[in-house]
């Protein structure tokens, strides 16, 4: 989900000050975070229900595991602002992740007169009924909220005793949605059987331009069963920019509004009507702004998704 990779271009390294000048000249206040909310961004309404969500996330593996440092995490408050002000809601995350929920949580308590709209998803990563319980409590203390939009078991880890709890929990209204999560294009096999005998809402995998397995079975299982889908390492940790180098996207991508190889990635997924979001994690500015900008524009129709995976593997 990382996408530190140099090759997408330049740091940018801003001050509090300057990301605040930059932003008002695009005309974005990050004191209003939805500013951008007001422009037509691409939405997926979530399986049997009637409520969307834009299609980019964000993920905080790695980038918002940075501890105490004042400075890093002033650097992810700025990075959260252009999330809610380009019209990001999903942020997704994990105990498994070190310090990014304490971190979140301190950057959410930077909103104070002016709440994004977020869509909060979790996970529970831990043998256990009563461990599982205590660490989800745990989570929503950490992230400051009442409740969870989406509570996911992570990589299945001793998911029939959590989708007991969980599914307890939705009925009750303790947590909106529940699902279950894999990761590295593993346990595919557990995944389907899950998909096809539980009720779950979400499903959580990989997917991108060159992990494309989960087109065989997992994405039509998801049409079929209508579960949502979340797909995790867009960028298969960042190692698809590491092809492209210094090579500019094809000309032809233009058809479908793609300025940079991120938008490429991305709008190759989210061009799958199966996917609901595609969560990108990133630590820079310039990287969440070409992220959120594969919200707008068309997407690529089956013939261009079938040249975009010819050109890439080509290179």
């Amino acid at each position: 989900m990382i996408d530190s990779n140099p090759t997408r271009g330049p740091l940018i390294s801003l001050s509090r000050r300057d990301f605040l000048k930059n932003t008002a000249a695009l005309g974005v206040c990050s004191l209003a975070p939805n500013a951008f909310a007001a422009t037509e961004v691409l939405k997926r309404r979530i399986a049997k229900t009637a409520y969307s969500i834009p299609a980019i996330g964000m993920g905080t593996w790695l980038t918002f595991d940075v501890g105490d440092s004042a400075h890093a995490r002033g650097k992810r408050v700025e990075i959260l602002q252009q999330f809610f002000a380009m019209g990001g809601q999903m942020i997704d995350s994990s105990p498994m992740y070190g310090t990014s929920q304490v971190v979140l949580g301190h950057c959410l308590s930077t909103f104070k007169k002016e709440t994004p709209t977020l869509f909060s998803a979790t996970k529970v990563w831990t043998p256990g009924r009563v461990f599982g319980i205590r660490q989800m409590k745990n989570s929503a203390d950490l992230w400051g909220v009442p409740r969870f939009d989406l509570m996911q078991v992570h990589n299945l880890l001793d998911w029939e005793t959590h989708l007991t709890t969980l599914k307890q929990w939705r009925e009750e209204g303790r947590v909106k949605y529940i699902g279950v999560t894999t990761s590295h294009g593993r346990r595919h096999e557990k995944l389907v059987s899950i998909m096809e005998n539980e009720p779950i809402d979400f499903v959580q995998f990989t997917y991108n331009i060159l992990d494309r397995e989960a087109e065989q079975q997992l994405l039509p299982l998801a049409l079929e069963r209508g579960v949502s889908v979340i797909v995790n390492r867009p960028f298969q940790g960042s190692r698809l920019f590491d092809k492209i180098r210094d090579k500019p996207v094809p000309p032809w991508a233009a058809e479908f509004n793609c300025e940079n190889w991120a938008q490429f990635f991305l709008k190759f997924i989210l061009s799958h009507r199966a996917v609901t979001c595609a969560i990108p994690a990133t630590s820079r500015l310039d990287h969440m702004t070409e992220n959120m900008g594969a919200l707008r524009g068309p997407l690529p129709n089956p013939k261009q998704r079938r040249e975009m995976v010819r050109y890439y593997v080509n290179l």
